[in-house]
């Protein structure tokens, strides 16, 4: 299925957004198929004899692309499976005919190469410099595993512009992540279903950009993840990259003015001084995730009861930091209206279960228009 692959030089001819090699086809002369040649960075040009069938990922911005593509039951590995198939299927309830099980697969957060010879998977949807940064993987390793089972075909640092690795530093680009999902889905070939997705993600960009409030009536806010309360997390809502796609868009004020580094750790004073207008609560619609205790953790305690979103009731779930275009949707949904609820209606009251059922004519986005693209009906 895979044919070769441009890593050998890093990101070198790698064109961003609609390049020109994007589905550029080439005859195969032993299969007799058409191949096609694909262009991401950091891989370089990666050239296919068929769409691939089976998925390796390691984050779930990847896996919920190939979700979005008619793919979510190829996907052989991912970071945190079950964990991620109970938050994903919280929303995936509302999409109309559509299912998804991640329950079992092989959590990839670490990926030992014996494993995935195992596998055996038609591409790895992951990006080989983030693993280079994270597990200081060679770049024969990546060379063995692209050469004898599959290409490498992913782009992570642009979650919040990191810096690669050594050695995988020259021409890295950053994408969007629709920029960076049109790529992904040109790789599977499927144009008709992003180009279907990419009109509702306008249609609700549209809405948002033509709805925000004056700059003076925007609250500040701060996104927090803990699994417990004695170690909270405070991540910024401004920052480039993908990480803050969903609420970048509504230019609210980082509460920490600047002054804090995403994914630190921070204290109850801590956040009382920055004191935000609003919290969102990562992962707060994960099945194993209470809530209403955890709000109720803010409420009871002397310092984080005088934090004004704790004061105001101005505390939200969110869904996931590493999202692709389908938990967009949502997230850009949900956003707007625990943001502004005077502009885009009311976030109703959600304490546990499934993405709240929402009025169609409140809706942000066609629940049924992204389901019939998920279902190939386009």
């Amino acid at each position: 299925m895979y044919l070769k692959t441009g890593m050998a030089t890093v990101g070198g001819g790698t064109l961003a957004g609609c390049s020109s090699l994007l589905g550029q086809g080439s005859a195969d002369t032993e299969s007799g198929t058409e191949s096609y040649s694909v262009s991401m960075s950091p891989m370089g040009n990666v050239t296919f004899a068929e769409p691939p069938e089976t998925v390796f990922t390691r984050l779930t911005h990847h896996a919920d692309m190939a979700f979005a593509l008619g793919r979510g039951d190829s996907i052989t590995a991912m970071h945190a499976p079950d964990y991620y198939d109970g938050l994903w299927n919280q929303f995936v309830a509302r999409l109309p005919g559509v299912t998804l099980d991640w329950t079992g697969l092989y959590p990839s957060w670490k990926p030992e190469k014996e494993k995935l010879y195992q596998l055996d998977s038609d591409v790895h949807l992951a990006d080989p410099a983030w693993i280079a940064k994270q597990d200081a993987w060679s770049r024969a390793d990546f060379e063995e595993i692209a050469t004898k089972i599959s290409p490498w075909f992913g782009n992570s640092l642009s979650d919040r512009h990191a810096k690669p690795a050594p050695g995988w530093q020259e021409d890295y680009q950053y994408y969007g992540l629709w920029e960076q999902f049109e790529i992904v889905a040109d790789m599977f070939r499927e144009r008709k279903r992003y180009e279907k997705l990419a009109a509702v993600h306008d249609e609700i960009m549209s809405t948002i950009e033509s709805g925000l409030p004056p700059e003076s009536e925007r609250p500040s806010a701060v996104m927090l993840a803990s699994a417990d309360l004695d170690e909270i997390y405070a991540y910024t809502v401004n920052d480039p990259g993908f990480l803050t796609a969903h609420t970048r868009p509504f230019e609210v004020s980082d509460a920490f003015d600047g002054e804090l580094e995403t994914n630190t750790v921070v204290d109850f004073e801590t956040l009382l001084e920055a004191d935000p207008d609003v919290i969102f609560f990562l992962g707060g619609f994960e099945p194993g995730t209470s809530l209403p205790k955890r709000t109720e953790a803010f409420r009871s305690d002397p310092v984080a009861s005088e934090i004004s979103a704790v004061q105001n009731g101005r505390m939200y779930p969110q869904g996931a930091r590493y999202q692709g275009p389908i938990m967009h949707l949502f997230q850009l949904e949900m956003t707007a209206k625990q943001l502004y609820p005077e502009q885009f209606g009311e976030w109703p009251t959600y304490e546990v279960g499934p993405y709240p059922e929402i009025p169609a004519d409140e809706q942000l986005f066609d629940r049924e228009e992204v389901a019939t693209a998920i279902r190939g009906e386009v």
